[in-house]
């Protein structure tokens, strides 16, 4: 690994993914955030640079393969390995009723949630081999645990819809694949649990930090840290 960490962030101008890159850069790693608004990726970067981070923007929109493979030669310009790719971008979709959604409504989320996840990793497995411990952290929700979902007691049996939801089932048998189909690198899903965002018009009752706990963590883990695993800022969540 090189003196200095490096890590990739996407979906990362605000929220769960700025707060990511605000905690890794304060590790003293150096962070590329990643974003799909130029303007506004530059702007966090740049605000996160001012009080000393070592973060730089990359602009990257994760449903465009021409995006994501310009990304990968930015960041290759720039570094020789990539330590840490956490694929946080992510977006709500619809507040449909179940009964109401349309084939569409799915389309959308999931370009974002699991193709985006698919696509980045895949860009990203040259710089990725390139690191002595790389590790993929997939940003996914409780509310994508079946057993959890199922459980009367737990809140995320109380959120109902489809496509939201189902994208982050799939996010998390996509982590348990990857876990075994990538020898050498720790690949993980994250749950912030319930945190005030864009995504919930700020209804969470966790900060962006508490949310961005698990996330951290699984960035920050050892050689001999899990892979194949879902956690949240407890400990693990079933899946």
């Amino acid at each position: 690994m090189s003196e200095t960490t490096t890590a990739l962030v996407t979906g990362a101008n605000k929220g769960l993914g700025r707060e990511t890159v605000r905690r890794l850069a304060g590790l003293g790693w150096r962070v590329f955030l990643g974003a799909r608004d130029a303007e506004r990726g530059k702007e966090a970067a740049t605000e996160l640079a001012e009080i000393g981070l070592d973060v730089e923007f990359v602009q990257l929109d994760v449903t465009s393969a021409a995006s994501i493979a310009a990304a990968v030669e930015a960041v290759g310009q720039r570094t020789p390995q990539l330590d840490v790719l956490v694929n946080n971008a992510g977006i709500g979709g619809t507040r449909k009723t179940p009964q109401d959604v349309e084939a569409a409504d799915f389309r959308a989320v999931f370009e974002t949630n699991v193709f985006g996840p698919v696509q980045v990793t895949n860009a990203f497995l040259p710089l990725l081999r390139a690191a002595a411990q790389p590790r993929i952290v997939m940003v996914s929700s409780g509310i994508g645990s079946l057993t959890r979902t199922s459980d009367p007691s737990r809140i995320e049996s109380t959120l109902l819809g489809l496509p939201y939801p189902a994208s982050k089932t799939a996010l998390n048998m996509i982590t348990s694949q990857y876990s075994r189909a990538l020898p050498g690198i720790q690949v993980n899903a994250a749950d912030p649990g319930y945190t005030a965002t864009d995504l919930n018009g700020h209804s969470g009752f966790q900060t962006v930090t508490e949310g961005t706990d698990a996330v951290v963590q699984l960035s920050t883990i050892g050689p001999d840290g899990p892979t194949g695993t879902f956690f949240d800022r407890t400990g693990p969540v079933p899946w």
